[in-house]
């Protein structure tokens, strides 16, 4: 089916600013407008939300979003409010005085979508009206919580099962940030979903760094990693109400503004203070596990977690909320071997046999993503089913998925089951960054396995790596005497390593795929046959020293460059307009608007309309107050010329596409280009003019397809044309043609002005 993208195209960029859609969604959105069931596996920073709020503008009725947080409700309703959409939210924190008039409004047809929490929804009064309000869709956002499986379930998502029996005719669509093949498959069991198209996007952030270094003297790593950021926001997840009271307490006396922020404090404190967070009042948020879910803050520049998270589904959706602009975002774990001591007795402590071994499995593979030596992003996109290619920087997400029937079992990936790989560097993860040393670890391993197979020997039973350890140390446990273990000839030959050394020996040979940790028969530990081989030949084993306590240096790349000055200025301005209004700043601009602002300095409304997130509404209510801040700058300053724009060397070449989409017609011309073959040389060849080559080549840049600007454009031509096309504007290229008295045609000038876009 041939898509046509203006009806589509036109409210995207009026009531949302973007010229384009982000990686499926474009798919999503016609699916759900065909009347079909989705579910949708998009990622933190992914756009979901756009998935449902699109369709509710180009569709007559009302589209029901289920949220689990109040604070969700009300942030993308602001948002909405603020682009001149027609949304409202119904929950506990409105009185009755506030909930009458919308639900007035929603009985006369004004609203387009109507955000509400599942217990609300499913009361019968509530049901009965929406039967009257022409709904159009249920969004259930936030769908993992429906799953036991899930790392956040939630009891009330369940009664959402009576949904498609009550509304037959209706669409939903389910959406989630974190989701492995079982809770996906769990999801749309649940929600009795039909013939759903399935989406499962990329789980790779590029633009975030995730590093994990030892913790030592938690606080001052802290203070340190915020003090060295001073301009930027960040979230520091902690795991007791009490450290979160401390740390921000000590954090505002050292001269950091921060805030405190978990289920302790009372609902005004906690919304007062979130308040403070999303309007950059605070700098630092110190919040437990409570915050975050679904908090649309784009400018978050860090996430460090002050103790180790329980999963990985938790550890990536909570890392997620940095960066989701696009800028880069800066993931710090913390990490102590005791954590894992710790979190095993509230475990233990769980009524359900089941709840354990699911949280046992959980926290081994979170720990064991503490100790990797190896990629980190590679070893996260693999726990959700992906496969990370290292040759593009992304992962081989994106594409239409289908959702498995029969997930009885649980995937490798949640079974602590690592499969070892070729080794792979992402360039934004500490171990990417700078790999740790290596060491010979041929006698420790040797014991560790031997100890393993002599354990299975005497005994005819496995057992885990922590009884292993104990053996090695020569514990006088009750568990060792009553099996015995005592008379093992490997009992107490492990003196030269501490039990937390061990430990993550252990856990390595897990990794190395020496050793085998069965999550469904209480993590017990056995040899693999590459295990039984190296124990028989004595095989030269190397082992990875653990995380040093010192931190990498910082990792920028993928900022875009700017005129700093003036961006600060911006952001002044954003805040003062903000405050007026009594929103976040973000809801007026990002701060991705702003430094595109600060980087082009458009000078007129067509200009201005260009910049990422400005839409009609934004352009009236805020295009003067911008367009005149920046001319007094630039009266005052002279603009700036960045290096990427205008290098030694040449424009630079575009990125490799990622997903892009382009023509056949097209990408013969980049084939034929690539070659090393001439844009006269590939006109002749193929029968074309060289005006249809240079927009073949053009159109490919503007996909993110890598053209070699220099072999087109010389440097000196490059800079003259980027200079006029900066003085008359990208969308006068008559003018910045006719201004360089024809020295250089309009396909050369295309090429300049594509690679400035990109």
């Amino acid at each position: 089916m041939t898509l046509h993208r203006d009806p589509l195209s036109a409210p995207l960029k009026q009531f949302f600013g973007f010229s384009s859609f982000r990686p499926l969604q474009e798919e999503i959105i016609r699916d759900a407008l065909a009347g079909r069931d989705v579910f949708a596996v998009l990622p933190t920073g992914g756009g979901k939300s756009l998935c449902f709020q699109l369709p509710a503008l180009v569709q007559p009725g009302l589209t029901v979003v289920v949220s689990p947080l109040i604070a969700l409700m009300k942030d993308q309703v602001d948002a909405l409010q603020a682009a001149g959409v027609a949304a409202t939210f119904l929950n506990s924190s409105l009185a009755a005085g506030e909930s009458r008039p919308r639900l007035r409004g929603l009985h006369q047809g004004e609203f387009r979508l109507l955000y509400v929490a599942p217990e609300r929804l499913m009361l019968s009064g509530f049901l009965e009206d929406l039967k009257k309000w022409n709904v159009n869709l249920f969004a259930i956002d936030e769908a993992h919580c429906i799953s036991e499986w899930g790392h956040d379930f939630r009891p009330e998502y369940r009664q959402l099962q009576t949904l498609r029996g009550i509304f037959p005719g209706v669409p939903m669509m389910a959406l989630t940030a974190t989701a492995t093949e079982r809770v996906r498959g769990d999801i749309v069991r649940q929600l009795h979903l039909k013939d759903p198209a399935c989406y499962v996007a990329s789980f790779n952030r590029p633009n975030l760094t995730y590093r994990v270094a030892a913790k030592s003297g938690a606080y001052e790593q802290i203070l340190s990693f915020v003090q060295a950021r001073p301009n930027e926001s960040g979230i520091i997840y902690v795991q007791a109400r009490k450290t979160a009271d401390s740390l921000a307490a000590r954090l505002s006396a050292d001269g950091v503004k921060a805030l405190p922020y978990h289920a302790g404090l009372t609902a005004g404190d906690r919304s007062k203070n979130q308040e403070a967070f999303l309007r950059d009042e605070a700098r630092v948020i110190c919040a437990t596990i409570a915050f975050g879910m679904g908090i649309n803050k784009p400018n978050v520049r860090f996430v460090i977690h002050h103790d180790l998270p329980k999963n990985i589904e938790g550890y990536y959706q909570e890392t997620g909320r940095a960066g989701r602009d696009g800028l880069p975002g800066e993931c710090l774990l913390l990490f102590s071997p005791g954590d894992r001591v710790k979190y095993m007795r509230f475990i233990d402590e769980k009524p359900n046999r089941q709840e354990r071994e699911i949280a046992r499995a959980q926290l081994e593979q979170m720990i064991h993503y503490a100790e990797i030596a190896t990629c980190r992003r590679e070893f996260l996109l693999g726990y959700f089913g992906e496969k990370f290619n290292p040759n593009d920087g992304v992962g081989q997400g994106g594409a239409r998925h289908s959702v498995r029937a029969d997930f009885a079992t649980l995937d490798n990936s949640a079974h602590g089951v690592t499969r070892p790989t070729e080794p792979v560097n992402c360039g934004g993860c500490d171990n990417c960054l700078a790999p740790r040393a290596t060491w010979d670890g041929t006698l420790a391993a040797q014991k560790f396995l031997s100890c393993v197979y002599r354990i299975r020997e005497q005994s005819g039973f496995g057992v885990g790596i922590q009884h292993v350890v104990e053996v090695l140390c020569g514990a006088e446990t009750g568990k060792i005497r009553k099996f015995g273990h005592q008379h093992l000839s490997t009992y107490r030959i492990g003196g030269e390593h501490s039990r937390t050394e061990w430990g993550a020996i252990g856990r390595e040979l897990v990794r190395l795929g020496l050793l085998f940790q069965n999550a469904e028969k209480f993590n017990i530990v056995e040899l693999t046959d590459a295990g039984r081989a190296a124990l028989k030949a004595r095989q030269k084993i190397t082992l990875t020293k653990s995380v040093a306590p010192t931190e990498v240096a910082k990792h920028r790349a993928g900022d875009i460059a700017c005129d700093e000055v003036l961006f600060e200025k911006l952001r002044g301005l954003r805040k003062q307009l903000a405050d007026e209004r009594a929103v976040p700043p973000y809801i007026i601009f990002s701060d991705v608007s702003l430094r595109q602002m600060a980087r082009f300095y458009p000078a007129n409304e067509k200009d201005f309309s260009r910049i990422s997130g400005v839409g009609d509404r934004k352009l009236r209510e805020f295009g003067d107050i911008f367009l005149r801040e920046i001319a007094v700058h630039v009266q005052m300053n002279p603009r700036q010329v960045f290096a990427d724009d205008f290098p030694q060397s040449g424009m630079p070449s575009a990125p490799v596409a990622r997903g892009s989409r382009l023509t056949d017609t097209v990408r013969e011309t980049l084939h034929f280009f690539r070659q090393g073959r001439a844009v006269s040389e590939i006109a002749k060849m193929r029968g074309f003019k060289d005006s249809t080559v240079y927009s073949h080549l053009e159109a490919a840049m503007l996909a993110g397809e890598a053209v070699d600007v220099n072999a087109l454009v010389s440097t000196g031509a490059q800079q003259e044309i980027a200079a006029a096309l900066q003085k008359y504007g990208f969308g006068n290229l008559v003018g910045a043609v006719e201004s360089l008295g024809g020295k250089y045609g309009y396909g050369e000038c295309r090429i300049v002005r594509a690679a400035m876009q990109r």
